[in-house]
C-alpha cells in the first residue's frame, strides 16, 4: 500500500503548500545543436580494466564550485564521444556545438540540510518489487541490468542510458565490456507445454554464459541461486513464477562522450559520467523519455526515484526515493539508500505535462553510485548522480536518433 501511495501521489513532500501547479510542470527549453564533423577510426581498446563500481578521487562539491565555465572549444573537445561496436573496432567522432548558453554561474552549488545517511545506514528505506504486476510495467519495466555488474534504463525501443565508469575506467574499457549485453527483466513463465514462437532467438539471448561466461553468464546464475534461496526461506513471493530472471541481449555499439576519458578532462569528471549503449535487436517495451533535470525548487518534495539491481538483494528489483541535499550545474548529491549494482540507473521524477492535467515520468538523472570525492582535503563520501542538462540531453538524443531533427526541444 505504501509503494502504491508514493508512486500515484505525484506532489509528495511538499512542504508547505503554497507551491502551485505551474511549479511542478515539464517546461519546454530549446536544445543546443550537436552536430557531426569528423570521424576517426581508432586501435580496437584492449578491454583490460577491472570493474570499479566505486570512484576515489573525484571533483566533488568544493572542487565542482572552483570549476572555470568550459568554453565552446572546451565542449566541442568533451561532447566529442568514442563508439565501440560488437566487433571490437572503435571510432572517434568530433563534434560542434550549436547554440549553447554557457551560464557564468554554471558550476555554483546549492546547500541544502544534509540527511547524515550514506549508503545503507539504520532503517534500510529501499524497497524490493515482488509483485510481476509492477516488475513488468512502466516504470519499473524500463529498469535493466547490464552484464557488467550494473544497471541502466530503456530510453528507446533499441537504446540503454546506464554510467560511463560501467563500461570503461578513464583509460581503457573494462574487461567485461568486450562481449557487452543487457538483461531485461521477464517472469518465468508457468510452461504450458507450448513451444512460443520465436523460441530459438530467445533462447539464444538467454543462455549468453554457454557464448560469454564474464557477461551475461554470471549474473543469471547468481539470479537463479537467490531464487532458490529465496524459496527456501519463506519470502511471500506465491510461485516461482513471480521472481524476475532476464532475457539477455547483445549490445551492438557503446557511445561514451570524451569528457570522461582521462588526459581530456584531467582527473575523471563525474559531469560526464553517462553512457548509451545501442541493442542488437529492439526490446518492444515501454521505455521513459528524457528530460531536462530541473533545479532543486521545482521538484515536489524535492523528490527523485530510481530502481536498479543493487548487488547485496541479487536477482530482485530495488526501488528507492528520497531528497535530493545538494547540487551543481550537472551534479546531484543525496543520501538515496543504494548498493553497488544500482550504478547507472536513470533517476527520475513525475512533474505535469504542459497545458495538461496529465503528469508524466521523465528520466533526468544516472545514478553514478556511492562516490567518495575530496572536500578541503578531507575524503567524505555521497552518493552523486550526473544530471542530463540541455548538452547532454542534446548528445544522448543525438546518438538515439542518429541526428538532431527530433532533439530541438525537451
Amino acid at each position: 500500500m505504501l509503494l502504491l501511495f508514493i508512486l500515484f501521489i505525484p506532489i509528495l513532500g511538499t512542504s508547505n503548500g503554497t507551491e502551485t501547479e505551474q511549479d511542478f510542470t515539464w517546461h519546454l527549453k530549446k536544445i543546443p545543436q550537436i552536430v557531426r564533423e569528423r570521424t576517426f577510426s581508432l586501435d580496437s581498446p584492449k578491454f583490460e580494466a577491472k570493474t570499479k563500481l566505486e570512484l576515489s578521487s573525484v571533483c566533488g562539491i568544493e572542487c565542482q564550485r572552483k570549476l572555470p565555465v568550459p568554453s565552446l572549444s572546451d565542449l566541442k573537445n568533451l561532447l566529442s564521444y568514442e563508439t565501440v561496436f560488437e566487433n571490437g573496432t572503435r571510432i572517434l567522432t568530433e563534434v560542434n556545438v550549436l547554440g549553447a548558453v554557457l551560464d557564468p554561474a554554471a558550476n555554483t552549488t546549492t546547500r541544502r540540510p544534509l540527511r547524515k545517511k550514506r549508503q545503507i545506514y539504520g532503517t534500510d528505506s529501499r524497497f524490493s518489487i515482488y509483485d510481476k504486476r509492477f516488475m513488468t510495467n512502466f516504470p519499473f519495466n524500463t529498469a535493466v541490468k547490464i552484464s557488467t555488474g550494473c544497471s541502466g534504463i530503456l530510453v528507446s525501443p533499441k537504446h540503454v542510458l546506464t554510467a560511463a565508469h560501467c563500461l570503461h575506467n578513464g583509460k581503457d574499457y573494462v574487461k567485461g565490456s568486450k562481449r557487452l549485453r543487457v538483461g531485461l527483466m521477464k517472469t518465468k513463465s508457468r510452461g504450458n507445454g507450448r513451444k512460443r514462437k520465436g523460441g530459438k532467438r530467445s533462447r539464444r539471448e538467454i543462455s549468453g554464459a554457454k557464448e560469454d561466461p564474464k557477461a551475461g553468464t554470471e549474473l543469471s546464475r547468481q539470479s537463479r541461486g537467490d531464487e532458490r534461496k529465496q524459496r527456501r526461506s519463506g519470502r511471500k513471493q506465491g510461485t516461482s513464477d513471480g521472481l524476475p530472471s532476464f532475457q539477455w541481449t547483445r549490445v551492438k555499439s557503446t557511445h561514451i562522450p570524451k569528457g570522461w576519458f582521462k588526459g581530456v578532462s584531467g582527473d575523471i569528471a563525474l559531469d560526464y559520467d553517462y553512457a548509451v549503449l545501442e541493442l542488437k535487436r529492439p526490446h518492444k517495451r515501454k521505455y521513459m523519455e528524457l528530460g531536462i533535470s530541473p533545479t532543486i525548487k521545482m521538484m515536489p518534495g524535492s523528490m527523485i526515484h530510481f530502481s536498479g539491481f543493487d548487488n547485496d538483494r541479487s536477482g530482485q528489483l530495488v526501488y528507492r526515493f528520497c531528497s535530493i541535499s545538494d547540487e551543481s550545474n550537472d551534479l546531484f548529491y543525496q543520501y538515496c539508500d543504494a548498493e553497488p549494482g544500482s550504478t547507472g540507473s536513470g533517476i527520475y521524477l513525475r512533474l505535469k505535462e504542459p497545458n495538461k492535467k496529465k503528469w508524466k515520468r521523465k528520466i533526468i538523472a544516472v545514478y553514478s553510485g556511492h562516490q567518495w570525492v575530496d572536500i578541503n582535503g578531507e575524503q567524505q563520501d555521497y552518493n552523486v548522480a550526473v544530471r542530463i542538462t540541455p548538452l547532454k540531453y542534446a548528445q544522448i538524443c543525438f546518438w538515439i536518433h542518429g541526428n538532431d531533427g527530433n532533439c530541438t526541444q525537451g
